[in-house]
């Protein structure tokens, strides 16, 4: 595997990415991996190396870089009340889905000019707050993105201007939602009404609901890791990329 640290330019400044990608075989279909709320860490980094090794190259981008290089957080990041969560969520709370459309834009620029990514459709997945990014940039680059899933994404049904379910059906891309039993950020009856809007929409793919599994249960260092429920968001991660990007 051939992994580094890039600054991929964007108007706000280099968004810092992780870049991993197979040693041999020329080019490899891109994949965005868009990031939790408590950041990025080796955790995510290693879930990026095995996408790697199943022949993609995988962008994994800084989402919180606008709020300077101090936005890598420690474990106490995911303890109510801990002073690196409540520094976490100043910056959290800023996040929208418009900056990262252009995010996503930045990263499809970088990626047209890399030769380790092979041109054509990508795919975009996302975790937790990213969920809806990966929905919104199916909907915003239908000419780019293929394939689209959000994991334990929230509040994926809401009030909002810019709630995700207003973008199913508007891209091209299959759609994988899935969405933990157990998850107060995205209830049971949100699955249900997003599931019935999904129906409805016209688009391309499936909802699946994950019994038993928590919130953030494809992470392995957290206490709610589910191996099961893991290892079928890879199967069927992976299942979708090879239908839509190769």
């Amino acid at each position: 595997m051939i992994e580094q640290i890039v600054d991929i330019p964007t108007p706000n400044g280099g968004m810092e990415t992780f870049v991993v990608h197979p040693e041999r075989g020329g080019s490899h279909p891109a994949v965005l991996m868009l990031m939790d709320a408590p950041g990025i860490r080796e955790e995510l980094y290693m879930m990026a190396r095995r996408l790697g090794t199943a022949g993609y190259c995988v962008l994994l981008p800084n989402l919180y870089y606008r709020a300077g290089s101090d936005t890598k957080f420690g474990p106490g990041v995911l303890v109510m009340g801990d002073g690196e969560r409540d520094r976490m969520r100043v910056i959290r709370t800023k996040m929208t889905i418009p900056p990262v459309m252009d995010d996503v834009a930045a990263m499809l620029r970088f990626l047209d000019g890399f030769v380790p990514a092979k041109a054509g459709p990508v795919g975009v997945h996302g975790y937790c707050m990213s969920g809806p990014y990966a929905l919104a940039a199916a909907a915003r680059f239908p000419e780019r993105v293929a394939a689209a899933a959000s994991f334990y994404g929230t509040w994926l049904v809401s009030d909002a201007v810019e709630s995700p379910h207003l973008t199913l059906g508007r891209g091209t891309a299959e759609l994988y939602i899935s969405c933990a039993e157990h998850d107060e950020l995205a209830p049971l009856p949100m699955v249900a009404e997003l599931k019935a809007l999904l129906d409805v929409s016209g688009a391309a793919g499936e909802l699946e609901m994950y019994p038993g599994a928590h919130h953030g249960f494809a992470f392995p260092e957290r206490s709610i890791y589910d191996v099961a429920a893991a290892e079928r968001h890879w199967e069927r991660l992976i299942a979708l990329y090879r239908r839509r990007i190769g």
